[in-house]
């Protein structure tokens, strides 16, 4: 029988390795949940041929025969407290016996039916059953996408939560065919070419009643198809400005911004900071009754109510560019340019904000003043920026402060002197969360916005037309009131939103 280690200092701080993104898939698989529960332990990680198992009692010979024998690997136990234990069991089991069960089906099927299991499954019980749960498991965990990735000896179940991925259940490498097959169906794709990248989207409604649109994209890897399954919620598609993160002055300055008739107003930041999130809740501060609102986007994310909404379509000839030039034969008021790629969209987007609409738009920068540089580098004159520029937004996200686990941490010096810089305030210690089942044991729990407003005012206009570098150009909108994103970022951990660590990751400041 394999051996036995009842040594409980082998980690210092034990209870943090039941955070749930240290615990291993692979470790959960070696010990069924009805064990693990009779003896108030759960599996970690595995280590050569060593199983670290978090326990109440540690002492406990019987339970560590038991574990040692199903699993035949040697335990190594650690301490941690029943409440630990038993919310980290509740959320790393959650509804794996379920998969595992209908996913032992999908093996059994393979074994027999050989390769034809491709398309002999994929409207079979176990195949659908599965994907379900790890659709319902991802909604529960607030996830935006799921992400099928097959590796060399298994397929890994990954959700990104709050814009970090996490891994979340290893299942055998066989059943990958299947279970792409399966997406591949519902979403209108060809099951049959395994080679190309294809794209589609479909809509479930999950047990608690969501109803859900799905957007989906394969492509092979050397060890098989993988497959990234975005999550739009429709309940989260109408948001308002307030609900975004803007502080207070910054909130004012762009509600200013947005009641000017005509001009162009850009958002940037990479993707995944949220752009398209705020030009929706743009438009929908907007007067759509007394307006003309048109939208161009690729791909439409979530449909509105009396906005007229165009999905790129570049295979019948209908680009951003081409798009937009019907737009302004369909007497608008507002337009929404989902994003402005290249020269030939941004002159017609700025023509257009030039000739009496209102242009939302986003684009790729660094910063709020690499928006106006980016539109003289796609061949715009100083002298049609400055005109048709109402303003610039950049933008990020950060993760908010779980408020069920919160407690002060002390920081290293970068993260105290990258908060003095900022604010002037001197602190050691900052609000941080320790991990809990609500927020999946990450510290985290929802995501707000970082901001970064350049109005045009009439010297940054004199300015371009004068020509300018980009810290001059950076200088003036600060000192005109503009907050740096870094500023914002540790305004928000000064409210205790967000933490220190979380701003250096995603913002920066430049002088």
């Amino acid at each position: 029988m394999p051996d036995i280690n009842t040594e409980e200092t082998q980690v210092e701080n034990p209870q943090a390795r039941l955070r749930k993104h240290l615990i291993q898939p692979e470790a959960l698989q070696l010990i069924p949940e009805p064990l693990a529960r009779k003896h108030a332990a759960i599996p970690l990680e595995i280590s050569g041929n060593v199983l670290h198992v978090a326990m109440v009692n540690p002492s406990d010979i019987i339970a560590l025969e038991a574990l040692a024998t199903r699993s035949q690997m040697h335990i190594v136990p650690l301490k941690a407290s029943a409440a630990e234990i038993q919310e980290a069991l509740d959320f790393n089991y959650q509804s794996y016996e379920e998969i595992e069960k209908q996913i032992s089906s999908i093996s059994l099927d393979t074994a027999e039916t050989g390769p034809q299991v491709k398309l002999d499954t994929v409207t079979d019980a176990p195949v659908a059953k599965a994907l379900a749960l790890i659709i319902d498991e991802a909604v529960k965990a607030r996830a935006s996408d799921i992400h099928l990735q097959p590796q060399e000896d298994k397929v890994l179940v990954r959700y990104r939560i709050d814009g970090t991925l996490h891994n979340m259940i290893s299942l055998p490498l066989m059943t990958a065919s299947p279970l792409i097959s399966r997406i591949k169906v519902l979403a209108n794709m060809n099951i049959a070419d395994h080679h190309r990248p294809q794209d589609g989207q479909f809509s479930v409604r999950t047990k608690g009643g969501q109803s859900i649109d799905i957007r989906v994209g394969t492509v092979a890897t050397v060890h098989g198809e993988m497959a990234a399954l975005r999550l739009l919620d429709k309940s989260r598609a109408i948001m308002s400005l307030s609900d975004l993160g803007f502080q207070s002055e910054s909130l004012a300055k762009f509600e200013e911004m947005l009641k000017i008739p005509y001009g162009m107003i850009l958002v940037s930041g990479p993707t995944g900071a949220g752009k398209t999130t705020t030009l929706y809740a743009s438009v929908n501060c907007l007067d759509c009754v007394g307006r003309n609102i048109i939208t161009i986007e690729d791909p439409v994310e979530y449909r509105f109510k009396d906005i007229n909404q165009i999905q790129v379509n570049p295979r019948a000839g209908l680009t951003f560019a081409s798009g937009l030039r019907s737009i302004l034969r369909l007497d608008p008021d507002v337009i929404l340019v989902g994003e402005i790629r290249d020269a030939e969209t941004a002159r017609i987007a700025v023509q257009s904000a030039l000739t009496g609409h209102l242009v939302l738009s986003s684009i790729h920068a660094n910063d709020a003043v690499g928006v106006v540089f980016r539109l003289l580098d796609l061949g715009i004159e100083p002298f049609l920026v400055a005109s048709a520029l109402i303003g610039a937004i950049a933008q990020r996200m950060v993760r908010r402060i779980c408020p069920n686990c919160t407690q002060f941490t002390e920081v290293n010096m970068v993260e105290q002197k990258s908060y003095q810089k900022e604010t002037g305030d001197e602190r050691q210690e900052f609000l941080y969360g320790s991990g809990c089942s609500s927020c999946s044991y990450t510290g985290y729990y929802g995501r707000t916005g970082l901001f970064e407003i350049l109005q045009i005012s009439d010297e940054i206009r004199a300015m371009l037309l004068s020509g300018t570098t980009a810290s001059k150009l950076r200088h003036q909108a600060i000192k005109e009131g503009m907050v740096p994103l870094g500023k914002d970022g540790m305004l928000k951990v000064k409210d205790y939103i967000t933490t220190p660590v979380e701003v250096l990751r995603n913002a920066y400041s430049v002088d």
